[in-house]
């Protein structure tokens, strides 16, 4: 069975590193038993000799086994760029009592999501970056492939998650995307973790950075990370109860059986939109629900590379 990364496991174990390859490893697992099979997940570590080319790193022992001229592969020898760019805003923050019993909240999803990302580059021998936004870019590392730049994200993570990092403040994903297209001049994948719960901007001024990354030729996948049995069904008791603003402090008491059903019809709309205009736009958009795990994270970007190809 697919390996989950959950918080109390981390906790435990202490290496966000270490359980994003055991997720990978149980995820591998579990696509032989599965209708995605067919996905490539075999990685190598030698391509073959191209005539002409120098011979200095050529294998010669796996030259002897099996007569044929393979090149050992370098890090810096890449298929794919990828920049993985993280909403640490105050929303992502939700829910904020997160324990054992109850699982993750949305940051650390997004966090664990993409550090199985990062582990499944490395053995594709791809290049990957990472960008952090609230309402400033407060990180932003371009995509390499060498073991001291994922050491370098990893720990970028690892300060994500205990919350040593910047982050939790308002969201401003418009400016912080629109500096991301700029500053990655090089064709690559860019894969954005958000709950897109803005409150300075419109979804057209979203749209319009969106489209910039599109104008640049990256391809853009969307993982819209929400908790779904309280955001999206509005799953709260039925009893007056205080809401407050993870990004302004603002508190709102209301009983939630007189909100649900605007709230839940408003949200459905939101999320209709989403679905249309990024389909319009060439962009990927793919709905996550933190309780069911990484798997659908690591699925989707194999569908999309399996596309790229």
């Amino acid at each position: 069975m697919p390996i989950e990364l959950q918080s109390h496991a981390f906790r435990q174990l202490g290496s966000l590193e270490f359980l994003a390859k055991q997720a990978v490893e149980g995820f591998i697992t579990g696509l032989h038993r599965s209708p995605y099979h067919g996905f490539s997940v075999e990685f190598a570590e030698h391509r073959l000799y191209n005539p002409g080319e120098s011979m200095r790193h050529v294998d010669w022992k796996l030259y002897a086994r099996s007569d044929r001229l393979y090149v050992k592969r370098y890090e810096e020898e890449t298929n794919l760029r990828c920049q993985i760019v993280i909403d640490t805003s105050g929303s992502m923050y939700y829910p904020a009592d997160v324990t054992p019993e109850t699982g993750m909240n949305k940051i650390k999803f997004a966090t664990h999501a993409a550090a199985t990302l990062i582990e499944l580059f490395k053995r594709q021998r791809d290049a990957v970056g990472l960008s952090l936004f609230d309402r400033d870019l407060h990180a932003h590392h371009k995509a390499r492939s060498t073991v001291a730049h994922h050491r370098l994200l990893y720990s970028e993570l690892e300060k994500t998650l205990s919350g040593v990092g910047e982050g939790g403040g308002e969201t401003a994903a418009v400016d912080a995307l629109h500096t991301i297209a700029e500053a990655t001049p090089k064709r690559s994948l860019v894969v954005l973790f958000s709950d897109l719960l803005d409150r300075t901007q419109d979804l057209d001024a979203v749209f319009a950075a969106l489209a910039h990354l599109r104008h640049a030729k990256h391809e853009v996948v969307v993982f819209h990370v929400l908790e779904e049995r309280t955001e999206q069904k509005f799953d709260f008791a039925d009893r007056p109860t205080t809401f407050i603003d993870l990004e302004t402090g603002e508190e709102v008491r209301a009983n939630p059986a007189e909100l649900r059903d605007t709230y839940v019809a408003r949200m459905a709309q939101l999320r209709q939109e989403l679905n249309v205009r990024c389909g319009s736009a060439g962009i990927d958009w793919v709905e996550v629900d933190i309780a069911k795990g990484v798997n659908p994270v690591l699925t989707a970007y194999l569908l999309k590379r399996q596309r790229m190809g």
